[in-house]
């Protein structure tokens, strides 16, 4: 009897956890994780009307540029593998120090245009086949189509261009400070944390 692709995604949980238990943090877009800052009263007009459009949008940013581009959003895969994720990110969401993690980057395009680079933090107990084998497909598609979707809490971040890795700065197209928010999410109490990075294309 063949097995289930959710079995094979248990199964190799297990093996990676394992394999990653000793390495460092993981990432092709940070070498260093970037300064954040917790979203309070009056951070949002210290941004940019461009960029609070963006920041402070409640619902699926995928959905928004599907709105402007359609079907030509498509996603490029840049990392994914269990991690160790940055010691702020293991703190947004309570984990131990050492915690391997799902660990997601990608580019959110349009006909080569790049838009939003993403960083997603999945813990062990938040995995599932849908979160696990998303390949090309966008994460925000699978959790906003959730009605038991919660957002917990939101941080923001400015980045200077030499804060990225050469890799960041040249599928990003990027050559100015970039701002940036990062949610947790919650399913059923199983939380996400969810980094967001808004390219000039896009604002």
């Amino acid at each position: 009897m063949p097995y289930s692709r959710c079995a094979i995604v248990g199964w190799v949980h297990r093996q990676t956890t394992q394999r990653f238990s000793r390495l460092t943090t993981n990432s092709v877009l940070f070498d260093q994780e970037p300064l954040w800052r917790e979203n309070r009263q009056g951070t949002r007009h210290k941004m940019p009307e461009s960029v609070q459009s963006w920041a402070y949008e409640s619902g699926s940013l995928t959905q928004r540029l599907r709105a402007t581009y359609g079907d030509a959003v498509a996603v490029r895969v840049l990392f994914q593998q269990w991690g160790v994720p940055f010691l702020s990110e293991r703190k947004a969401l309570g984990l131990h120090d050492r915690r391997v993690c799902l660990i997601r980057e990608v580019l959110l395009h349009a006909d080569s245009k790049p838009l939003i680079l993403a960083r997603t933090i999945i813990p062990p107990h938040t995995v599932n086949c849908s979160l696990s084998t998303l390949g090309s497909r966008p994460l925000g598609e699978v959790i906003f189509a959730n009605p038991q979707l919660e957002r917990i809490a939101m941080d923001v971040t400015l980045i200077n261009p030499d804060e990225w890795t050469p890799t960041a700065l040249d599928v990003g197209h990027i050559k100015q400070p970039t701002w940036g928010r990062r949610t947790v999410y919650a399913i059923k109490h199983r939380e996400m944390l969810v980094g967001e990075f808004f390219l000039p294309a896009v604002l």
